[in-house]
């Protein structure tokens, strides 16, 4: 009798450990996010228990709550897509990302708090993250203009969809300047999507054109001596990214006849963020004079 007892309490004292052996954490890569961008995140969950372990059998293995500090918790949507199972061997993290824009109302500027829930099924336990706080700010707006959506193909004699393009700038910690463009409906009330152009410089003045297919096309200043050149469609796409620094002239976005927009001027500089990628042969004939 003696050592059922003894048996049993080690199997409860194993039971209660093996959930302290198998952490969770939220980790993101930025803690401020313009109002109506994408908010990703990844939970990490390590495995240190000495056993193999299954999990995301289940659409709900990990679960979240996101709260407003000083407010209430925020309205789910619907479930973030979590279920895919995996295998975690002792030792091994596993990492399933999530972008909860989508999901949750987060429509509102302020402070924001997550936990997340990771369940164990072999243990029928339960894992809470530590709270992961982050900020939605609202972003100044600097230039904006209506534009209609290109008709679909076999399409005529159909009234536009008209949106709007918005740039916007963000001063993250008050030394993060980023733009972004922001595209809505018409009345600038719901959000198609927002779209990180990139780092910016306070003197920066962005020049923006529409061409023929009502891309938007941006060419602005965003370090000392360096310009960012983005062309993005209407959906939001970025089609190129291009850097390019001044030379013997600045560089300077010019249209032709036919309503299609290049850079001129300026020295073109190969970089990891070009769409699509700049060949170094291609360098020269991008030096081009007004």
């Amino acid at each position: 009798m003696k050592k059922l007892f003894v048996a049993t309490m080690m199997l409860l004292t194993s039971l209660s450990l093996a959930p302290a052996q198998v952490t969770a954490e939220i980790t993101m890569n930025q803690e401020t996010f313009l109002l109506g961008e994408s908010v990703p995140a990844a939970v990490r969950v390590t495995n240190r228990s000495g056993q193999k372990l299954k999990m995301g059998e289940d659409a709900d293995w990990l679960t979240f709550t996101i709260e407003k500090l000083g407010g209430n918790v925020v309205a789910k949507l619907s479930d973030p897509p979590v279920q895919r199972e995996f295998t975690l061997e002792s030792g091994q993290t596993g990492i399933r990302r999530v972008d909860f824009s989508p999901y949750f109302s987060l429509d509102r500027n302020g402070r924001y708090r997550i936990i997340a829930n990771v369940r164990v099924k072999a243990w029928d336990s339960t894992i809470t993250t530590a709270p992961k706080e982050f900020d939605i700010v609202n972003g100044a707006k600097i230039w904006s203009q209506e534009f209609g959506l290109p008709l679909s193909t076999g399409v005529t004699n159909s009234a536009p969809v008209v949106r709007r393009y918005s740039l916007e700038q963000a001063n993250y910690l008050r030394t993060q300047l980023r733009l972004y463009l922001r595209i809505t409906d018409v009345d600038d009330e719901r959000v198609i999507k927002v779209v990180h152009v990139g780092p910016m410089v306070s003197i920066s003045k962005p020049t923006p054109q529409i061409d023929r297919g009502n891309n938007l096309h941006v060419l602005y200043q965003h370090t000392a001596h360096g310009y960012l050149y983005v062309v993005i469609r209407p959906d939001g796409e970025i089609l190129a990214r291009q850097t390019h620094e001044i030379a013997e002239s600045r560089p300077k976005l010019v249209g032709d006849e036919n309503g299609n927009f290049r850079v001129v001027g300026g020295l073109r500089l190969p970089s990891d963020n070009d769409l699509p990628e700049l060949k170094l042969s291609e360098t020269d004939a991008t030096q081009q004079t007004p």
